[in-house]
């Protein structure tokens, strides 16, 4: 019996054993038949996965294609409403077109001007060359003359506007209103201021218009400068209104006022020059003059000495008549 027992014990023992065993190989071959199946169902989650990161990241890099896109647009529609179109003329004749009132009217002024001086310098520079011309050439005349009669026998041969001949004349016409006077030197001093009054004439008659120059070159750079501030007022106005500093919204503005000082400055610089050039002309013209007139006044003076050597002469013979 006791065999009996222990030998069913070895054999449930066995049977146990063996149906472990079972279990192990029937759980292995269950996992690698699921395992396979896990696989496929990752490569299905990842392949619907994928599609889906890339339709994100697409449309992700679409969307910001279309706000790139839209940017500059925005951006040019803000800046133009920002802006307001600028189709300004910045050459000078536009400039002046778009000016104000005020502006325009010193330009107009300040271009007046500057037609004026330099009509005054071609009819003044022509008049001055040719009585510098004809003075040269009245001076190598009376140059050779011994007396005055000599003089006024060549000044008659001259023009009659020639300023020589006034000179002569003159002091021809001196002499005929004292011919009873005795005083050779009140002669002498009459005719002296008398020569001396129309050299000053004629230095004021060459001077005429030259004031002018001196007036425009004074007061066309104020002019100018009164253009502009009141051209930058009205910018500064613009401004204001616009809200705006936008400076190719203010540059055309003050550009404008600008162009008014420029104008004074192209007006008064070539007026000051010619001016200077003037008066420098005119004053080796004055002396030209005054060269002549005492020319004239040592052949009077020449012909006074002579007189009165002659009459000395005459009485010195009578006294000796009488006595001998």
């Amino acid at each position: 019996m006791n065999m009996l027992n222990v030998s069913s014990r070895r054999f449930s023992l066995v049977k146990q054993l063996i149906l472990i065993t079972t279990l192990c190989f029937t759980s292995l071959s269950f996992a690698q038949q699921a395992s396979p199946t896990t696989q496929h169902e990752h490569q299905v989650e990842q392949s619907t996965t994928v599609p889906t990161t890339e339709q994100a990241t697409t449309n992700t890099a679409d969307n910001e294609d279309t706000q790139t896109a839209l940017t500059p647009t925005v951006i040019s529609e803000n800046s133009q409403q920002a802006t307001p179109s600028l189709d300004h003329d910045l050459s000078p004749w536009g400039m002046y077109q778009n000016a104000d009132i005020v502006v325009k009217a010193v330009m107009i002024g300040l271009l007046l001007a500057s037609l004026a001086t330099w009509t005054i310098f071609i009819a003044k520079l022509f008049e001055l060359l040719t009585a510098k011309k004809r003075l040269r050439q009245e001076m190598a005349a009376l140059r050779n003359t011994k007396n005055l009669k000599q003089a006024n026998e060549v000044a008659n041969t001259f023009s009659k506007n020639s300023l020589a001949t006034s000179l002569i004349d003159d002091l021809q016409e001196e002499l005929e209103l004292s011919a009873d006077s005795t005083s050779h030197e009140g002669i002498k001093e009459r005719a002296a201021f008398r020569q001396d009054r129309l050299v000053a004439a004629s230095g004021r008659k060459m001077n005429a218009g030259t004031s002018i120059l001196a007036t425009i070159g004074a007061v066309s750079p104020f002019i100018g400068l009164f253009g502009t501030v009141w051209g930058i007022m009205n910018s500064f106005i613009g401004i204001a209104k616009s809200q705006t500093t936008n400076l190719a919204v203010v540059a055309p503005g003050i550009a404008e006022a600008l162009l008014a000082t420029a104008m004074g400055l192209v007006a008064a610089i070539p007026a000051v020059i010619i001016y200077n050039v003037f008066t420098r002309s005119i004053s080796h013209y004055k002396v030209m003059v005054s060269d002549i007139s005492a020319h004239a006044l040592l052949l009077l003076s020449r012909d006074l000495d002579r007189k009165s050597h002659t009459a000395s002469t005459a009485t010195t013979r009578s006294n000796v008549t009488k006595i001998g």
